[in-house]
């Protein structure tokens, strides 16, 4: 079942009022830059923007992994949020977890105050249904399959959706979800806008688009992709196992924020506790880990609780941090997709990374990867780099009891004796909430906190770690 709209698509202009609604959401997208940390848009940001706000059309983005799409289709999208209703209005399909919990960060961290929540697999579908009456989102951001579920059973009304993104449609079919895409449009009879987003264009596209004609905004040529702005290098091991080489390797990197990719689930919990045990703060994520546990790693190592993540290919997709330093293929990565996505979590934006391959006395490059690296030498002493200053506590109340970053603020100012400046990322989930605090006080925090009361309710207050 292919994208269909209930009204015209033939790029006449838009009522009074969405016009209304753009400009003055407009007027306010310098102020959400200004709390993203963001000094300007894209070309192609500024592209999709432009062209939602002017074209009714149906919407294809092509767009290198790592150039900003999220941004680019929340900022064209959200404008068009009826803030006075409690409904759905704008359903994002993503391929996984990961990235409907990142993408629903970033529209958070947005402050709109439009409400959002993530859907998918892993978790109780009745929990979601619970926690989905009590905040009345307005943005859902889910993966096909949960979608199909919720949606099947009534749980989410589908008839007020007006807007749908595919976001990495690509991934989405090497994940083998289009049938269920196709059961899923075909249960959103009044679809206004529909945007598809991918990294590579393929046949499959026109055919969910429909026989609607729709607008294609193709920048793989037009922006620099992230490749572009790596640095690479090939990093030898004289030994198969190569676990020493990647410590001395992690030691010369020092602090810097590092992602090592391994193949293989028990590759990863072998690394993990190798350099663990020497002393290295890591935190680790592959799809056999608890969806507690994957939020856990993946909070550590976005709010630089930890600095080094290892993890399988599930790390290549959908992680928006902005900060890592470097990419380090522990494994060699098995195609030229998985490389490509890899290589996107550094450089984001118009930052600049690094990319390590660690190669065994007969490994080589494989033909895919065209480019030429530098061997790169590494010094014979190397000191263990200094711990993070921040680590992450578990907060066990959340949105539905009412509590908000300020809430959380004062009481780790009031309660636990911490200054402002000692208290780092604050992120309120639905049930729980996470805080980075200054190492050094964490333990004082911890003491002052216990059996303590927020908003007059006991609640747990835990240090995060592996």
């Amino acid at each position: 079942m292919p994208f269909r709209t209930s009204r015209h698509t033939d790029g006449s202009n838009l009522t009074k009022r969405e016009v209304t609604t753009i400009t003055t959401k407009k007027m306010n997208q310098q102020n959400i830059l200004n709390r993203l940390g963001i000094a300007r848009l894209s070309v192609m940001q500024e592209q999709v923007i432009a062209s939602v706000a002017s074209d009714k059309r149906n919407i294809v983005v092509l767009s290198p992994t790592g150039s900003g799409k999220t941004l680019a289709y929340l900022l064209s999208l959200l404008p068009m949020i009826d803030t006075r209703s409690d409904a759905v209005q704008l359903l994002v399909i993503v391929p996984g977890r990961e990235l409907a919990l990142q993408s629903e960060r970033v529209l958070n961290d947005m402050k709109t105050g439009i409400r959002a929540m993530s859907l998918y697999g892993g978790r109780p579908t009745m929990d979601e249904h619970r926690v989905y009456k009590q905040l009345l989102p307005q943005v859902i951001f889910g993966t096909p399959g949960r979608l199909n579920d919720h949606f099947s059973k009534g749980n989410i009304l589908s008839s007020t959706i007006r807007y749908v993104v595919i976001d990495e449609f690509d991934k989405c079919l090497q994940m083998g979800f289009r049938d269920e895409m196709q059961k899923l449009l075909g249960m959103l009879p009044h679809t206004q806008r529909n945007l598809l987003l991918s990294a590579t264009d393929s046949e499959e596209i026109a055919a969910f688009m429909g026989d609607e004609k729709s607008l294609k905004l193709d920048f793989t040529d037009g922006v620099e992709p992230p490749a572009a702005r790596t640095t690479e290098y090939r990093v030898m091991s004289p030994e198969k196992d190569k676990l020493d080489c990647l410590e001395r390797l992690l030691r010369h990197l020092g602090e810097q924020s590092s992602i090592v990719f391994l193949n293989y689930r028990d590759s990863v919990e072998r690394t993990f506790a190798f350099l663990k045990d020497k002393g290295f703060t890591v935190a680790m994520l592959h799809g056999g880990k608890e969806q507690r546990m994957r939020e856990d790693a993946l909070y550590r190592f976005s709010n630089g609780s930890a600095n080094i993540l290892v993890a399988t290919d599930l790390a290549s997709r959908g992680l928006d941090i902005d900060h890592v330093a470097n990419v380090i293929h522990y494994h060699l990565p098995l195609d030229a997709d998985s490389h490509t996505h890899r290589v996107g979590r550094t450089a984001r934006w118009d930052a600049e990374g690094r990319i390590f391959y660690l190669l065994g006395p007969e490994e080589s490059l494989p033909s895919f990867i065209r480019s030429e690296p530098a061997t790169y030498e590494l010094p014979e002493e190397l000191p263990l780099p200094a711990r993070p200053t921040m680590v992450t506590l578990y907060i066990g109340k959340g949105k539905k009891d009412k509590i908000s970053k300020g809430d959380i603020v004062g009481f780790l100012c009031k309660t636990g004796g911490l200054a402002p400046t000692e208290i780092g990322r604050i992120d309120v989930k639905e049930r729980y909430a996470y805080a980075a605090v200054a190492f050094a006080k964490h333990e004082q925090v911890l003491r002052k906190v216990t059996g303590a009361k927020i908003k007059g309710v006991k609640t747990i207050v835990e240090l995060i770690h592996e």
